[in-house]
């Protein structure tokens, strides 16, 4: 709806991109702009690593979003066409005591919004002290932060620090 008049999109994974929609009369857009602009670089590079750097052999090539695969995806556990994962979270929390948690997320992320996020790690339904177990970490980017450098930097340094402070020496 956002730009909607111009008819122009955001972008869901990544509010920064904008892209034409074409009729602007449907409840979505033709095309997701923030699929569009990383998706065939981030595909070709993943194909590149898997073959070169990991010596992966195959005839078939990585799809970063295959129809095939979405086609066939189960949703049964999926109500009201939402994931919820909050109870199996409270599960794992509550069974064991030294869980930590980090939440990694983009501030221009559509798909798994900053605020819905945080309501949901503040309604799991934990003791108060366990929320100290729950660390999160923004950044200047949509649901792919790996794909801004600095943020990949960034990302990196804060699971490298998660994981000095999660692990027992």
């Amino acid at each position: 709806e956002l730009l909607r008049d111009e008819k122009r999109t955001v972008g869901r994974l990544d509010s920064r991109f904008t892209g034409v929609d074409t009729l602007a009369v449907t409840e979505t857009p033709d095309v997701d702009p923030s699929m569009v602009h990383p998706g065939a670089p981030f595909t070709a590079m993943v194909n590149d690593y898997l073959r070169d750097a990991l010596k992966y052999e195959s005839d078939l090539n990585y799809e970063g979003m295959s129809r095939t695969v979405i086609e066939k995806w189960k949703y049964d556990s999926v109500r009201n066409g939402y994931l919820d994962t909050t109870a199996p979270l409270r599960t794992a929390f509550h069974r064991n005591p030294h869980l930590k948690v980090l939440v990694n997320y983009g501030y221009y992320d559509l798909a798994t919004p900053y605020y819905a996020m945080q309501y949901t790690m503040n309604h799991l339904g934990l003791e108060p002290s366990r929320h100290a177990d729950i660390h999160y970490a923004p950044y200047e980017a949509g649901h792919m932060m790996y794909i801004d450098d600095a943020c990949r930097a960034q990302f990196r340094k804060d699971v490298v620090a998660f994981y000095r402070e999660a692990l027992p020496d």
